[in-house]
């Protein structure tokens, strides 16, 4: 996560509280008789929240000297003002649940002193009463707990893929199984393109699965394009894709929306073949695909999947 965003000339002195800053209303931003909302508003929640988070992040995080003895358990209100780039009156009356109306560029500005995730992020404009800006290209980082998950499930082939289907990240179990992409190109990374342009080797689906993969696969795509109307690379994807596989372009005709959540499928590898449930999972605050696979237990798959951790894991090059 990139550090919160400075504006020039927002340095903040208390006695300057009440100046009107970065996109804070005018008049002050009071409601009518200078009363806080009434219990139970959503200016309550957004106060709760705002308190909440700035006594979370540490002065050091956010590239502030770490004082010797605080009373506050994270930022001063001085301190999110001057990063943030509004007034220090401002922050207390959100604080308060006396202000209103606080604009999109005020709400951004805030959500990056603070360090909010895209989830967080969502929740203060949702409760400030402000539209929630869409992320118009497909986020490509991946939050340190997702790297650490990928790093600790070391027993389970796991992989990573961003919205668009592009593996970024997978533990050596997963490459055991189909191979080191790591030398691939992105494009030869993506699991849309090498589902309906070039084939995965090694992979088999019954049918039915393949049906269901493929559809859902197809959904999940066009559900992406809806969030990140401007990610080129998306739009490139998705049109050649529609030029290089008839079975592509006739599902996208369809319209069809969904999100692609499990499968199934069998895996050929150097131990014999190994039929693996696929799971797809999410991450709080990111849009990427966890995507986990798992055996029965006690099964003759089970057996080879832990051959393969012994065995498979001295070759890990590409296949196919």
């Amino acid at each position: 996560m990139t550090g919160p965003e400075v504006r020039s000339g927002a340095t903040v002195s208390p006695m300057r509280g009440a100046e009107r800053r970065h996109g804070e209303p005018r008049g002050g931003g009071v409601e009518p008789g200078g009363e806080a909302r009434r219990s139970g508003d959503s200016s309550d929640e957004l106060a709760r929240v705002l308190r909440a988070w700035r006594d979370r992040v540490q002065p050091v995080e956010v590239g502030l000297p770490a004082a010797v003895t605080r009373r506050t358990p994270g930022l001063r209100r001085e301190e999110l003002a001057m990063l943030a780039g509004v007034s220090v009156d401002y922050v207390v009356r959100l604080e308060q649940g006396r202000a209103r109306n606080p604009s999109p560029q005020l709400l951004g500005a805030l959500a990056r002193a603070l360090r909010l995730h895209d989830g967080e992020r969502d929740h203060l404009f949702r409760v400030a009463g402000v539209a929630v800006p869409s992320r118009r290209t497909v986020p490509r980082h991946l939050t340190p707990g997702v790297q650490r998950m990928v790093d600790r499930l070391g027993d389970l082939p796991l992989s990573v893929c961003t919205a668009d289907w592009t593996l970024v990240r997978w533990n050596p179990l997963w490459a055991a199984l189909h191979g080191d992409p790591s030398a691939l190109a992105p494009l030869d990374r993506n699991v849309a393109w090498r589902t309906f342009a070039t084939g995965i080797p090694g992979v088999l689906h019954s049918p039915e699965d393949a049906e269901a993969f493929r559809a859902d696969l197809v959904g999940d795509l066009r559900a992406a394009v809806g969030r990140y109307p401007d990610d080129r690379g998306l739009a490139s994807l998705v049109a050649r894709l529609q030029r290089e596989s008839p079975d592509f372009a006739a599902r996208w005709a369809t319209a069809h929306v969904a999100e692609h959540r499990s499968s199934r499928k069998t895996v050929s590898t150097p131990v014999g073949p190994i039929a693996v449930d696929c799971d797809v999972l999410t991450a709080p605050g990111i849009d990427v695909r966890i995507v986990v696979y798992t055996v029965a237990p006690g099964s003759e798959d089970a057996e080879r999947l832990d051959l393969l951790r012994v065995t498979g894991l001295q070759d890990l090059g590409p296949r196919g």
